[in-house]
């Protein structure tokens, strides 16, 4: 029996594919640096994003300051358009999602989030309207691990007071989380409705068939 609704964030319960996008081509463009330049370096910063070890304002230092095109007008003009494109994703929150939320709400069933972050994206996150719709929030910026390191699914079902078994993970498949929240005993739910906004070179993830899928929020709820 589910109690409990796990979720994603990024490309779940909002999408990045919204409103002013800002990618890291998007900033590679805006400081005319070639993009297959600029790409190795700042993926080398991602597990630090993550993980909590650097701000994206750091990253982006350390990494300007390798191609020697550091100044602190170049950090601000990244943090400022990521901040921009942010917002826009959270301002466009789906009614579906709030609708499915309220409706786990309604059922008893137990909600929670876990959330592959970076310093302004959890910020975000926590001053979000979705927050009071969640019971427990992993984020990996906070928690010095990010999917799909299994402890990351242990530790919420803990939280919710619930059984692996018990829960349902939804997440459109990015971070091998489908394969990790299956391995920890959930079962997992591939989440499509977003993934027609998506475009290369940013799409995380194919279809995973073995999965069980969900092309509209509302399709989550016959899982339950």
């Amino acid at each position: 029996m589910i109690k409990a609704c796990i979720f994603d964030m990024f490309e779940t319960l909002v999408t990045l594919f919204t409103g002013r996008i800002y990618f890291s081509d998007d900033f590679a463009r805006d400081m005319d640096i070639p993009y297959d330049v600029y790409r190795p370096l700042w993926h080398e910063t991602d597990n630090d994003r993550t993980t909590g070890k650097l701000t994206i304002g750091e990253a982006a230092e350390s990494v300007l300051k390798k191609l020697g095109r550091y100044s602190p007008e170049a950090v601000e003009h990244l943090l400022n358009k990521r901040h921009e494109s942010i917002s826009d994703t959270f301002e466009a929150t789906p009614e579906e999602t709030y609708l499915l939320l309220k409706e786990l709400k309604d059922r008893g069933i137990k909600t929670g989030l876990i959330s592959n972050c970076y310093s302004d994206e959890r910020d975000m996150i926590r001053a979000s309207s979705l927050m009071p719709y969640l019971d427990s929030v992993k984020l990996s910026y906070e928690q010095g691990i990010k999917k799909p390191d299994p402890k990351m699914f242990l530790d919420i079902a803990n939280d919710l007071g619930v059984s692996p078994e018990e829960c349902l993970y939804v997440g459109d498949g990015g971070s091998n989380e489908l394969q990790a929240a299956t391995a920890s005993g959930m079962t997992a739910v591939q989440a499509n409705w977003f993934r027609h906004l998506a475009y290369e070179p940013h799409i995380p993830c194919g279809i995973y068939p073995e999965f069980l899928q969900a092309d509209t929020q509302a399709d989550v709820l016959k899982y339950l």
